[in-house]
C-alpha cells in the first residue's frame, strides 16, 4: 500500500450509530433567489422561499417546460380574452393546481377578478409546516406581465 493510500484512510471518518445528528437551525427550507436586489446574500428561507417558488411557477407559461407540457400558468395565453365565468373557472382550476403542486402550501380560497388592464388573482394560502395563513395577490398585466 502506498503512502497516498494510507493518507486516504486517515481522512475517512465513520459516524457512530449512537451519535446524534447535528442540531438543525430554526429554518426548514433554504434556497437562492437573485430577483430581490435588496437581499445582497440572495439566500431565502422558509415562507419567503415558498412564495418565490410560487411566483416562479406563475412566470412559466403552460407548455414551456420540456417534457411536461401540463406544467405552468395558462393566464399568459388568455390574458387578452374576455373574462367570462368559464375563463374564471379555468383560472381557478389552474391556480389551484399550481399551488397544490407545492407540498408545502395549500390553497384555501381563490378570487379571480379583472382590473384596469389585466387579471387579478387573490389567493388565501396556508403554509403547512408553519400553520400560517396568508393572502397573496397576483396581478397579470397586459403590458407589464406579473406585477
Amino acid at each position: 500500500m502506498s503512502t497516498e493510500e494510507k493518507s486516504l484512510y486517515k481522512q475517512v471518518t465513520v459516524k457512530n450509530k449512537n451519535q446524534k445528528p447535528a442540531a438543525r437551525s430554526g429554518q426548514h427550507y433554504r434556497g437562492l433567489s437573485t430577483v430581490n436586489e435588496e437581499n445582497p446574500s440572495y439566500v431565502l428561507y422558509d415562507i419567503s422561499l415558498i412564495k418565490q417558488d410560487l411566483l416562479n411557477h406563475f412566470h412559466i407559461r403552460q407548455g414551456e417546460k420540456l417534457e411536461n407540457p401540463e406544467f405552468g400558468c395558462i393566464i399568459w395565453d388568455i390574458l387578452f380574452e374576455p373574462l367570462t365565468e368559464l375563463m374564471k373557472d379555468l383560472i381557478v382550476k389552474n391556480v389551484t393546481d399550481i399551488v397544490n403542486y407545492d407540498p408545502r402550501v395549500s390553497v384555501d380560497r381563490i378570487v379571480v377578478d379583472s382590473y384596469e388592464s389585466g387579471i387579478q388573482i387573490e389567493c388565501e394560502l396556508t403554509f403547512l409546516d408553519y400553520n400560517i395563513s396568508e393572502s397573496m395577490r397576483f396581478q397579470f398585466d397586459e403590458k407589464l406581465g406579473l406585477v
